[in-house]
């Protein structure tokens, strides 16, 4: 495992570390606290040292698995969470410092931690990143030592930029993936201007870049997969990165000819992620303990090559950047 550095924070991460939204075992599916364990053990048994989690994930029991693995291990692991998806309806008017007080509270309360290595806002409406009031709680927070540092998780590029007006945004999570380029034209330079470490997520755009679906897969009724894709419960955007389901296969289709070979897209697809020196870490979900394994070994992949990269981005404008780009 490689490390980078994560912004201003100073810490120094497993440059593939996890995402913790499927945990539990699967998309949809009833919390297995057995499988999470097992999950999240083989992830820091490989050499990551930081998990991503929020408090809405299998309704707090995302961050309950996380502060057992915290109990049970001698690693330094740092743990980042997320704050705001709580509020329904979920608008402007509900974020308040109050609310936002008491989720803290909650989190640290159900990892059993004194204090949070980092809080994140989790994808507010846009208004909120205007607000003085939010940012100014979170630097009481810190006073209180309750969180050691605040960052946000957006759903649009301009949402990011807004953010890192903040001196005490120190990090910025966002959809980056071979469907999803945007954040790099320009909103990386800024946030290596700023010191602002940038965490990638959905990276595999819900699976579709893992290379293995096709247009008869069919998705539990509880999936987000399923129910989600013109965005009838949140943003559009985390549903498959808000590509269009038939035409995202087919530019799969040409991505799979540009790696050809014995590895699978999904490896290549987070190499490709780790090719821009201003991500810090991407964080992959796993369901079961294989793929935790095989999305850090991905990072163990040759640099993709100029020709390949230029690929990547021919495919994208082909098939996808009319349909997302102007979006987030």
């Amino acid at each position: 495992m490689r490390y980078r550095k994560l912004g201003k924070t100073g810490f120094n991460i497993s440059e593939v570390s996890l995402g913790t939204w499927q945990v539990g075992g699967g998309w949809g599916g009833s919390f297995d606290g057995k499988a999470a364990d097992k999950i999240l053990n083989a992830a820091i048994d490989n050499g990551v040292n930081f998990l991503d989690t929020a408090d809405v994930y299998d309704a707090g029991m995302s961050e309950e698995a996380v502060g057992k693995l915290l109990k049970s291990r001698s690693e330094d692991i740092f743990v980042a969470t997320k704050c705001g998806r709580q509020i329904n309806p979920h608008v402007n008017e509900g974020y308040t410092p109050a609310a936002l007080r008491t989720y803290v509270e909650v989190s640290l309360k159900n990892m059993q931690l004194e204090t949070l290595d980092l809080i994140q806002l989790h994808c507010p409406p846009t208004e909120v990143f205007q607000r003085d009031e939010i940012f100014e709680l979170f630097e009481r927070l810190k006073d209180e030592g309750k969180i050691r540092n605040m960052g946000v998780s957006v759903e649009k590029v301009m949402e990011a930029e807004l953010a890192i007006q903040y001196s005490n945004v120190t990090t910025v999570q966002i959809i980056f993936n071979m469907f999803r380029q945007k954040p790099a034209e320009t909103f990386f330079a800024k946030a290596k201007t700023k010191n602002v470490g940038i965490i990638a997520r959905v990276p595999l755009a819900s699976g579709m870049l893992s290379g293995k679906m096709t247009l008869s897969r069919k998705f539990d009724e509880n999936d987000h997969r399923n129910f989600n894709r013109e965005g009838k419960a949140f943003d559009k955007g985390e549903t498959f990165s808000g590509v269009d389901f038939e035409k995202g296969l087919t530019a799969v289709e040409e991505l799979k000819d540009i790696f050809s070979g014995v590895e699978p897209l999904a490896k290549w697809a987070l190499r490709w992620i780790l090719m821009f020196d201003e991500v810090s870490t991407v964080i992959p979900g796993a369901s079961r303990e294989g793929q935790v394994i095989d999305n850090i070994n991905a990072a163990g992949l040759p640099e993709l090559s100029t020709e390949q990269m230029t690929a990547v981005k021919s495919v994208y404008e082909k098939y996808i950047k009319a349909d997302v780009h102007q979006l987030w």
